[in-house]
């Protein structure tokens, strides 16, 4: 995309969910939508837009932040009757054809994660809200 030097393509450095999104538009693969949140303490506040973006009939989340380096997949979120919430994580290195779900979730690809003890609190967070319908992805974030 001639964004990043020439040594880039084929090393092993990593991108974040800015470049992700920009490489989804480039391509013309699903849409992605950018939503900074400065520090993971106020991720949060952000589950109501995750919630909609799910039952809106979004596609995954791609979660990258800075001094939380360990990347992350968004699936779903459930928010419990009292104030826990939960994101639904997929590790986005695991790879291979599981067996059944009982599998990624043996092996910790997978797992329902406390949203408190999921992100760091001083870490800012970059997510890529995924969907193909726009429009539809549009409306369930307003």
């Amino acid at each position: 995309m001639g964004d990043k030097p020439p040594g880039f393509r084929g090393s092993r450095s990593w991108i974040g969910c800015v470049e992700a999104s920009l490489c989804l538009d480039h391509f013309g693969g699903p849409q992605g939508r950018l939503c900074h949140v400065p520090r993971g303490a106020g991720l949060e506040r952000e589950l109501e837009r995750l919630y909609s973006h799910f039952a809106g009939g979004g596609g995954p989340v791609m979660v990258g932040g800075d001094a939380d380096a360990q990347s992350k997949a968004l699936l779903g979120v459930c928010l419990g009757p009292d104030t826990e919430a939960y994101v639904l994580v997929l590790d986005p290195h695991c790879w291979g054809a599981p067996k059944n779900s009982t599998e990624l979730q043996t092996a910790g690809w997978v797992g329902w994660r406390e949203v408190s003890t999921a992100f760091d609190p001083n870490s800012f967070y970059n997510l890529c809200l995924t969907s193909h319908n726009a429009k539809k992805q549009q409306h369930a974030l307003d």
